[in-house]
């Protein structure tokens, strides 16, 4: 068989999947047997996974890890199964997040156990393989990209009904990696805050997505507006707008609004998700109604609009 990009292929035996049509069956030309290896070991990783999710940010500080927990947590409450992969080598915040810092790594012979976390929520990040959690992780993209490789390839996820991957923020390594190693990522949920610094850099997330032909779920507004616990009073600390005046010049959904609580602040320090500790409050709702809703509706449909 030929490949007109690639050149002549090489029929292979994969037992990853029962689909004819899948690509790891066939080896590609000038890919060695240990990746292609890799490539299958990777797919049928995938093919028990119904929705991957990549969690995106323009630029830091936006919520987006604490958007991305508390998604899963979100999801798990509604009766699914769900994985959250921390891929933010430099600075994996997960573990923190969810309280599982610390716990003990578990192995099988050709594969990692991931970490369980509070609601049956199964998590793998780099921040389990450091013996201190202050340790800074100084690797360049080669080496960002063999561990995402192997949190694809040999962690043992099982059957999920979501796959949430926190990326770092911007359109680098990890992002990339993860991209093009699961290969059909089912949509991008973009994390951006009110200002226009935070708003301007989300094109280039957009544009990172459209580029690797990663469907745009959508764009999250975190830290939209707070509202005094005594008074009732609103009050826009960032502006407000940018987010949906962006995404209406990008093209692409606008999912929502989440206000700013202290008690986010407070469920994240201890490591509890806010929306299972909160989940009356005002900010859990939009959490449900600006994430979880839409990835349902992408569950049903099959597809991103």
């Amino acid at each position: 068989m030929e490949n007109p990009e690639n050149g002549p292929a090489q029929a292979e035996t994969c037992t990853s999947c029962q689909q004819s049509d899948c690509s790891a069956k066939v080896r590609q030309f000038n890919e060695s047997e240990e990746d292609h290896a890799v490539r299958q070991a990777i797919a049928g990783r995938m093919c028990h996974i119904k929705k991957k999710i990549l969690i995106l940010s323009g630029k830091g500080g936006v919520g987006k890890s604490t958007v991305a927990a508390n998604t899963a947590a979100a999801l798990l409450l509604e009766g699914k199964k769900v994985g959250l992969m921390d891929i933010d080598i430099h600075g994996p915040s997960i573990p923190k997040l969810l309280n599982i810092n610390g716990v003990p790594m578990a192995s099988a012979a050709n594969s990692i156990e991931p970490v369980t976390a509070v609601g049956g929520l199964r998590v793998m990040s780099i921040g389990f393989f450091l013996q201190n959690r202050d340790d800074a992780v100084i690797w360049r993209g080669p080496m960002k990209f063999g561990m995402i490789r192997q949190f694809l390839s040999d962690v043992e996820w099982g059957d999920l009904d979501y796959l949430i991957v926190d990326s770092p923020p911007g359109t680098g390594d990890e992002p990339l990696s993860a991209a093009q190693l699961i290969h059909d990522v089912d949509g991008a949920i973009i994390v951006t805050t009110p200002q226009d610094i935070a708003v301007d850099d989300v094109r280039r997330s957009i544009n990172f997505c459209r580029q690797l032909k990663i469907p745009v779920a959508g764009v999250v507004e975190n830290m939209c507006g707070f509202v005094c616990p005594h008074c009732g009073v609103e009050t826009d600390i960032f502006k407000r707008g940018g987010g949906v005046a962006m995404a209406d010049q990008m093209k692409v959904p606008y999912l929502g609004a989440i206000p700013i609580d202290p008690d986010i602040v407070e469920a994240s320090d201890n490591g509890t998700p806010y929306v299972r500790q909160f989940a009356r409050s005002r900010a859990a709702e939009a959490f449900r109604q600006s994430i979880v809703q839409p990835l349902f509706d992408l569950e049903k449909e099959g597809k991103v609009k």
